[in-house]
């Protein structure tokens, strides 16, 4: 005998459809990122140089500030992601004179923008304005990702312009393992083109490159992740970060395909940055020339930027004064997941406030 299947109550149909609105909300609309206060101070072509609104009286700021070299094809509102959960809101509480560089949205006409460009020309000028708003001739500044990049050949090349603290957040800077990073073997040369790929496009596309992030664990990206938000739509603090989250990742910016080519040829498939023999602007980028205290923070399962690819730099810098921080969790995890509060931000925090008075 068949056993009749009980009738739905209307407490769970109505648990159910409340359910599906949460899902709806959350998969459809955009949660409002990057709240906290700022103001623009300086602007060339589409880069901006952002201050935020200190968050304690001058006499209680620390006397050095911070700048934020974020990477090129995301938006650095993960830094902002949400109130209770921003990094921003985190270090402006304790005491820190915060700018960003945003590097903007390029637009066709900036398609042969590479590093002459973002390090040789934007960075160098963004810096003297910040520290003239400032009022210190000495700074400190962070990248993450490829914004890591960045900052690093920037503390090469002009290591007396006042950099006093360099902090690394999930850096790809080696790449003599080309068989540890995904992304390596994507662009392989064997079958990708990147010539062709760059005539093609002139801006690459922001698609392309989020379905090769996201393609490196498909399985965790396109349903463990959907299966996450439903196993907790009765929690509304996952709810909320999981939107925050979704929200950014899917707001991305094209890449320019001079940038975009150089990322692959020079740094992925010759290694230049590592070799010395990398130049911008035509001056070397000896990462030997690096004397800024140096904070590397690894991810240890980071599938973006293995390990591997990051530890090197500890033995090439100049740098007296130097640590290299490993953490347990991934490439975004470690700034923005559980244990962010708790455990990265703190020491970051407290690294830098040692060397910021």
């Amino acid at each position: 005998m068949m056993a009749t299947q009980s009738p739905v109550t209307p407490e769970q149909f109505k648990k159910l459809e409340e359910q599906l609105g949460t899902l709806m909300r959350v998969t459809t609309t955009r949660y409002p990122i990057d709240q906290t206060p700022k103001e623009v101070i300086w602007t060339l072509n589409k880069a901006k140089l952002w201050r935020y609104v200190p968050a304690l009286p001058a006499e209680k700021r620390h006397r050095v500030p911070l700048i934020f070299s974020f990477a090129l094809m995301n938006r650095p509102s993960i830094l902002d992601l949400r109130p209770g959960n921003s990094f921003v809101e985190y270090m402006l509480a304790h005491g820190y004179d915060l700018y960003l560089l945003d590097w903007g949205v390029p637009g066709y006409e900036d398609r042969h923008f590479n590093m002459d460009e973002y390090v040789g020309d934007l960075m160098p000028r963004a810096v003297r304005k910040m520290k003239s708003v400032a009022g210190s001739e000495e700074f400190s500044m962070l990248g993450w990702c490829i914004g890591a990049i960045l900052a690093t050949a920037y503390a090469a090349l002009y290591p007396d312009s006042g950099l006093r603290n360099l902090l690394l957040l999930t850096a790809p800077l080696d790449f003599t393992n080309r068989e540890a990073n995904g992304f390596t073997r994507w662009v392989n040369e064997k079958f990708f083109d990147v010539d062709r790929v760059v005539e093609t496009f002139g801006l690459i596309p922001p698609e392309m490159i989020q379905y090769g992030a996201k393609a490196l664990k498909p399985v965790e990206n396109y349903i463990g992740n959907y299966l996450r938000l439903w196993d907790n739509l009765d929690n509304p603090e996952v709810v909320e970060s999981w939107h925050a989250m979704n929200t950014w990742v899917n707001d991305n910016i094209p890449m320019t395909g001079g940038f975009f080519k150089q990322l692959i040829q020079e740094l992925f498939r010759e290694n230049k940055l590592m070799k010395g023999t990398l130049k911008v602007r035509g001056e070397r980028v000896d990462v030997g020339r690096i004397r800024a205290n140096l904070l590397n923070v690894i991810a240890m399962a980071d599938h973006i930027t293995p390990p591997c690819e990051s530890e090197s730099i500890m033995n090439r810098v100049s740098s007296e004064d130097k640590e290299l921080f490993r953490l347990q969790g991934g490439h975004i995890g470690i700034m923005t997941g559980s244990s962010a509060r708790k455990i990265t931000w703190p020491h970051i925090e407290n690294w830098l406030r040692q060397r910021s008075d």
